[in-house]
């Protein structure tokens, strides 16, 4: 593959990588946002929605905090505060759950208008406050990393996560509306639900039971990561926990697929039922309006269903390829005379990412990187492996050099110094103009190729 296309593709898997980061931390959340602001509006009008909205802004502006404390100090434990908002968010789920009966409704003679949206709020603000902090700070990590922000490894990364979260965007706007515009008949047939539900009618009825489908399995995965959390710090040890965990973190996905099915039925239906609208109308003018209303209610569908399906493709196909381990360049020829390697100055000045392997008498390809470093006349010197990240080597991209396990980029005057994911150190000297490796130092790292 010739270098730039080689380059190009990395940029845009690099690129796919923050898109999929994106979509895979919001989806969730923007779902159920959507689905909660339209539940409420249904219901309970402005008042209940202005609850929800504050709730929304709270969980934002909280969110920002929690990212600058997570980046910027040590006094954040993301395990221990994952327990709290998990835990709180299960028990005013139940409570929700519990109180938003026509038997509650019965009851409290109205005054459910304020706790029911109160404790939406509280949801709203906890779902935000959880999965937001970590894609705030993703700008902050790329130039921790190694990204400076006018270059085009950071451009590329922060388009991925811009339209990652714009997906999200337009599949909550989208559920949102669907939600509200759940016309009452053409709500009820399509989804079989005839009877009237009562004082709450079919909009809401609708809207509440793929709500509520929606938040139980949240609460699954919810609990799952208690659980997980739990285990890993030796709290709980029992093996049907080990098992959970270690299931749940193989299809760590399914429950984001459990919601998408939920919320992707009734976009589906109504996209359906709106061909067939056949409704009654007086006079042309109500004719027109009605015709506008199901075309309205079709666009916001196709949306709805659009964005779920790419949002599928991006965490199946797409994230397969993108996580893809780099194919990495193919080594190059060298000298070898007696016990030594020798790898003249001219083979290696140009500035780019050199690699070698030596291999050993059990037929091990033992490999090792040099690159010169810039501004400099020195060289970075190192096996392509190291202790973090194994053997899976490094690579260069836009004059970089990255690890092709964990997508760090290496700061290329410290090859050949030890520590963090630089290259494990080897002894190496120089030379009349030759930088000689002695395959006694390739022969000690024989294992890590293993």
């Amino acid at each position: 593959m010739p270098v730039l296309t080689y380059l190009h593709v990395m940029e845009y898997k690099l690129m796919l990588k923050y898109l999929i980061a994106g979509t895979e931390n919001l989806i969730v959340t923007g779902v159920l946002v959507g689905m909660l602001f339209a539940y409420i509006f249904v219901k309970y009008a402005e008042q209940g929605r202005n609850y929800v909205t504050v709730g929304a802004v709270a969980g934002l502006g909280a969110a920002a905090v929690m990212a600058y404390m997570k980046n910027k100090t040590k006094l954040i434990d993301t395990g221990k505060w994952n327990i709290r908002i998990f835990s709180v968010s299960l028990a005013i789920l139940v409570i929700f759950l519990i109180l938003d009966t026509m038997w509650f409704h019965k009851k409290t003679k109205g005054r459910d208008r304020i706790v029911i949206p109160l404790l939406a709020a509280v949801l709203v603000f906890l779902q935000i406050f959880y999965a937001f902090p970590d894609t705030m700070a993703y700008p902050y990590n790329f130039v921790l990393g190694g990204s400076a922000v006018l270059s085009t490894d950071f451009l590329y990364r922060l388009i991925g996560l811009v339209i990652g979260i714009a997906l999200v965007a337009v599949m909550a706007i989208a559920v949102h509306f669907i939600c509200i515009r759940l016309d009452a008949k053409a709500g009820a047939d399509a989804l079989e639900l005839v009877a009237e539900a009562a004082a709450e009618g079919p909009k809401a009825r609708i809207a509440g039971i793929v709500l509520k489908i929606a938040l139980l399995i949240n609460a699954m995965q919810q609990v799952t990561k208690i659980l997980q959390t739990l285990y890993t710090r030796r709290i709980i040890r029992a093996k049907w926990v080990f098992k959970l965990v270690k299931f749940t973190s193989n299809h760590s996905d399914m429950f984001i697929f459990g919601i998408l099915l939920v919320t992707f039925i009734v976009p589906l239906v109504l996209w359906i039922a709106s061909f067939r609208a056949n409704e009654p109308y007086e006079n042309p003018a109500q004719h027109r309006k009605i015709r506008a209303s199901w075309r309205s209610i079709r666009r916001w569908s196709t949306a709805a269903i659009i964005c779920s399906l790419l949002v599928v493709l991006n965490l199946t196909a797409v994230k397969a390829y993108a996580n893809r381990p780099a194919e990495l360049s193919p080594t190059e020829e060298c000298e070898q005379r007696g016990d030594n390697l020798y790898i003249p100055f001219t083979q290696v000045e140009d500035g780019h990412l050199h690699r070698f392997a030596y291999t050993t008498d059990n037929n091990v390809a033992v490999r090792f990187i040099i690159i010169k470093k810039p501004n400099s006349s020195s060289y970075g010197v190192g096996l392509d492996a190291c202790d973090i990240c194994g053997e899976t080597g490094y690579y260069e991209r836009s004059g970089q050099v990255v690890c092709n396990r964990c997508d760090v980029v290496m700061n290329i005057n410290t090859i050949g110094f030890k520590g963090g994911c630089n290259p494990k150190v080897i002894d190496y000297s120089i030379e009349n103009g030759y930088i000689i490796v002695p395959t006694y130092t390739l022969i000690e790292h024989e294992k890590d190729f293993k």
